[in-house]
């Protein structure tokens, strides 16, 4: 009764939230309880309350648990489900006074499961107490099943708030074994993709346990025929994978459970994809490798034996998509030379080792390739966007843009690499009137740094430090920083690299960090404040930089500060950690300068007291030109409509620049601007002379420097700023002289 109302609720003309709240209704009314609550897993390891018959209304939302915290999310760390008779008393209670749940005492949770992985909890409650059964807990996990699938379609998008995301589809990073070299950028393809389910409700329940029944005897006709083909040798992995499948396909417990899941009204397709689902999520969380192995075995014959049901006989050497990314647990090399090879740019594997067959035929067709990257395929969907760095073993899977465009940038310099820049490399950034720019490069991961050699920049002028905990599963520890930190330093060899502190928060969600939810994540608690506010987690960074020195010259840069006072906070912070150095005998910094991120407006009007107190600073005009403009620019609908380099923006870039000189205090601009040539050209116009920018723009702006006579076009954006009374918009001003003086843009 229950699944057929959903079934119609699913198929009604509702927005996402009334049809949770339908849902959550029909569940508390099957189940007579009080309360039915459905809380979703978010990407930053937040379980939020999404829908509720019972509790307050208010509270939809607004209440969050950690993984791990309360009942619910004990129910979402371990997958498994939790029935109480009085929840109150339980050790793990977690009360949230804005839900009103005081009067509940009986309790009942199950895991929201889809390919293992948790994506929410469902809860009932009632006010007396009383004792769950199996009957109803049963029924509980089928009707998860079901929301499982709901969660996982676009329609429900609209009930994440901006910034935030579904635990599912958060960024993850693969470290495996590399194959080949090379970077490749592109789409997930399945090799051996999981049947999608789309009947989950059984019209007839006889019927279904026929279908089963019959696709059961089918699979094991086929590993029977092919375990008695006439080449399959007596002794080999292939035949020993083989047996196993034939002796989990005959197992009466696996078979009994796949029955009761259409005895509670699951179709035979949904049964299979609901008793995979718990038994993949209670493997695992085992340590035992022989366990986990099996694991793998299983949800191949679950896919199976969900071909049989569905007649999906899909084939290999289908349509690709452009810049296709071929993921499976393992493949053999005839299989991978049967795929369209124009289209196919790399592959990744769970399994495999470097000098496999399918490894040495990749590199003959020189696609890029990564081996071991565990538990990949169940963690990614066909459409995804991934990245394979074969050089460092490293798969970024629904990446960053950060780290997207970090390795767009190194894919540029390497595909643009073209004879005119390279022969530029070495020639000194020198403007035909005498004037010296320096350029340097942004950077975050160790992998963009040997393109300093490849470039000529003098330098790393921004180094993200952020990105390393962006990619990691947990906190780095001390040691993992220093470790990137100092391999950072030896790369660069003597040229200088800025390492800019810890700036998390707004869109850069870190899943293991607790954190609450804000309207406006971008000015909302981030950066340095967030570092000042957990003394610990910056105390460690400092640390780790110190360390990372050893004796040799470093360069810390302090973002998002607001006010002068945050920047002589975090000095002595500084100060404390060089004095813990020495105590301890160890190298400190030959030279140790500390300087500011000028990107908040603020900040603009507390140069005179913050720059004597600076060593150098730096402009970020990502957020500078977004706050400025009060437009958020990951909002298509407002990022352009003003533009950086328009008059306002413009004499505030001024304003910082002519302050450094004032105080004799170095400058860098390390925002978007400085790899843009027209940009770059403003900025040189108002006095910047050092610009940080990605790699791939070191060789145009240089080119446009060494062909460039900066003194008139200063003179004449200078006249312009002062009065602007000529209307003429600054950007048609520069290319009046980009024409007049026949600069390479």
């Amino acid at each position: 009764m229950l699944l057929r109302q959903l079934r119609e609720t699913m198929a009604e003309p509702l927005g996402s939230q009334a049809r949770l709240d339908k849902i959550v209704g029909l569940i508390a009314d099957n189940m007579r309880a009080d309360v039915c609550s459905f809380y979703v897993l978010r990407d930053d390891g937040a379980l939020e309350l999404f829908a509720t018959k019972g509790l307050a209304a208010e509270s939809v939302h607004m209440t969050t648990l950690r993984l791990g915290e309360g009942l619910v999310g004990i129910i979402a760390a371990e997958a498994e489900p939790l029935s109480l008779d009085d929840a109150p008393s339980h050790p793990a209670f977690a009360y949230r006074p804005e839900t009103g749940e005081d009067p509940y005492s009986a309790f009942l949770g199950v895991p929201v499961l889809r390919a293992g992985q948790t994506l929410g909890v469902l809860v009932v409650q009632n006010t007396e107490r009383r004792h769950y059964g199996e009957d109803e807990m049963e029924a509980m996990l089928t009707t998860a099943t079901i929301l499982a699938e709901m969660i996982a379609t676009s329609d429900f998008d609209n009930l994440i708030k901006p910034g935030s995301d579904i635990d599912l589809r958060r960024p993850r990073m693969f470290t495996g074994v590399s194959f080949t070299d090379g970077i490749a950028l592109g789409t997930v393809v399945l090799h051996d993709p999981r049947v999608v389910v789309t009947n989950f409700i059984a019209e007839d329940t006889e019927q279904e346990k026929s279908r089963l029944n019959t696709a059961l005897e089918r699979m094991r006709v086929s590993i029977d025929a092919m375990l008695d083909h006439g080449d399959m040798q007596p002794s080999s992995d292939h035949r020993d994978i083989l047996e196993t499948y034939r002796m989990f396909a005959n197992d009466r417990g696996w078979v009994h459970r796949l029955t009761e899941a259409i005895e509670n009204g699951l179709s035979a397709e949904a049964a299979v994809e609901r008793v995979q689902n718990d038994t993949r999520a209670r493997m695992m969380r085992q340590t035992d490798p022989y366990i986990r192995d099996r694991l793998h075995d299983l949800d191949d014959l679950a896919n199976r034996l969900l071909r049989v049901l569905t007649g999906d006989h899909q084939g290999i050497g289908r349509n690709l998509p452009d810049n296709a990314i071929l993921v499976a647990r393992n493949i053999g090399p005839a299989e991978l030379l049967e795929y369209d090879r124009t289209k196919l740019r790399g592959i990744v594997l769970e399994e495999g080792g470097a000098t496999a067959h399918v490894a040495i035929v990749a590199r003959s067709l020189g696609m890029v390739a990564v081996g071991r990257a565990q538990s990949i395929v169940s963690m990614c969907e066909s459409g995804d966007d991934i990245i394979i760095d074969g050089a460092a073993g490293l798969v970024h899977l629904r990446p960053t843009p950060d780290i997207e465009q970090a390795y767009i940038d190194k894919v540029k310099v390497s595909a643009k690499r073209r004879a005119h820049y390279a022969a530029l490399k070495n020639i000194p950034s020198i403007t035909k009137d005498g004037i010296e720019i320096t350029l340097l490069h942004n950077s975050g991961l160790v992998a963009d740094l040997p393109m300093l050699d490849d470039t000529g920049a003098a330098g790393v002028g921004l180094f993200r430090t952020e990105l390393q905990f962006m990619i990691a599963s947990k906190l780095p520890r001390l040691g993992e920083q220093m470790d990137l930190y100092a391999e950072a330093m030896a790369i660069a060899k003597d040229r200088p690299v800025v390492f800019r502190l810890l700036d998390i928060g707004g869109d850069k969600v870190l899943p293991y960090l607790r954190s609450d939810s804000e309207e406006n994540p971008a000015m909302g608690f981030r950066s340095i404040r967030l570092g000042l506010d957990r003394p610990g987690l910056l105390r460690t960074q400092i640390r780790a930089l110190l360390m990372a020195a050893n004796g040799r010259p470093l360069k810390i840069l302090v973002p998002m500060v607001t006010e002068t006072f945050e920047f002589r906070q975090t000095r002595m912070v500084v100060n404390k950690e060089v004095d813990r150095l020495r105590r301890a005998g160890k190298a400190v910094p030959s030279k140790l300068e500390l300087g500011v991120m000028v990107e908040v407006p603020s900040l603009l009007f507390e140069l005179d007291q913050l720059l004597p107190e600076a060593d150098f600073v730096s402009i970020g005009s990502n957020d500078l030109v977004q706050f400025l403009t009060a437009s958020d620019r990951a909002n298509p609908r407002v990022a352009k409509n003003y533009d950086p380099i328009g008059l306002p923006r413009l004499r505030a870039i001024r304003h910082v620049v002519d302050a450094a000189r004032k105080y004799n205090v170095p400058i860098t601009m390390c925002g978007e601007l400085a790899g843009k040539p027209v940009d770059a050209l403003a900025l040189m116009a108002v006095g910047m002379t050092r610009l940080s920018m990605g790699p791939a723009s070191i060789g145009p702006i240089k080119e446009l420097v060494l062909n460039l006579d900066l003194t008139p076009i200063r003179q004449s954006v200078a006249a312009a700023l002062s009065d602007g009374a000529s209307g003429v918009p600054i950007r048609a001003l520069l290319q009046e002289w980009i024409e007049k003086q026949g600069l390479p843009i």
